[in-house]
């Protein structure tokens, strides 16, 4: 995945955007992705029991609009754009899948099927509208609306099928996180060895690092009653918050030095 010119040969729509929006999917890539859920999740569960609920949803909520915004502004991927959307798509989507459970009531056993379902139909309708979930292919207004969509609601499913995992399916957040990593290996497995579609394999193992991000930082952050390190949940967010910085420091450095030699080329 670049942000290289579309190919002469491919037609260009009035007003289509001729820049990728989303990133190289590298081991950075994957890195700073799994560091995000596990940032989100915390992030999210010191908000919730540092104020009113409500008031942290709407800040989640205005965060999570004003990333888009950005996002959706800038003509090509930028690192820390793009990474401040998917922080923010994190917080506010453990907030909707938390808030379901808390302060609905709704069993994890049924939120998780249910974003499902909202996630299947996001996926049902970008493929036949565009006919592709290629992220390769994330170039025009309406697909990059489709990606988000998708984002958005794999992050709210990942956090209910987390919870279901280490709550209701009584695992704990270590062992949680520990069978999340062995799934997450079975299409990266599957991609290298079995020749797995690549976009199938690419949703599947996304989907996956939500669970497995916010499994490990409940664990680190979770009071010890929890079975957790007892951390504390802003603890954990702020040295998570160090490390995304970093990472998406070394993209930004990286990206900018990319289109560095394209424009000398």
């Amino acid at each position: 995945m670049t942000t290289a010119h579309v190919r002469p040969s491919e037609p260009v729509a009035p007003g289509r955007q001729l820049l990728s929006k989303v990133p190289e999917v590298t081991v950075l890539f994957w890195m700073a992705k799994v560091l995000t859920t596990g940032m989100g999740e915390t992030t999210s569960d010191y908000l919730a029991n540092s104020m009113d609920p409500v008031i942290a949803v709407a800040i989640g909520g205005l965060g999570l609009a004003v990333a888009l915004v950005l996002q959706f502004r800038v003509k090509q991927y930028v690192p820390w754009v793009y990474w401040l959307a998917i922080v923010m798509v994190s917080v506010f989507g453990t907030m909707a899948a938390d808030g379901l459970h808390v302060v609905v009531g709704v069993p994890y056993a049924v939120s998780a099927p249910l974003f499902l379902v909202v996630l299947a139909v996001v996926f049902t309708w970008w493929r036949r509208s565009e006919g592709t979930l290629d992220i390769h292919s994330v170039r025009t207004v309406r697909r990059e609306l489709f990606y988000w969509a998708a984002v958005l609601a794999t992050f709210a499913m990942g956090t209910a099928v987390g919870d279901l995992a280490a709550h209701s399916g009584g695992l704990g957040y270590l062992e949680a996180g520990l069978v999340f990593t062995a799934a997450i290996a079975v299409p990266a497995l599957a991609y290298w060895k079995l020749r797995m579609n690549e976009v199938l394999a690419f949703w599947i193992a996304y989907v996956l690092t939500r669970p497995l991000g916010a499994s490990f930082a409940d664990w680190l952050g979770a009071p010890k009653e929890h079975h957790g390190l007892a951390f504390g949940y802003g603890q954990v967010s702020a040295a998570l918050t160090v490390v995304i910085v970093l990472v998406v420091a070394v993209l930004q450095a990286r990206h900018r030095a990319g289109r560095g030699r394209g424009e000398r080329a």
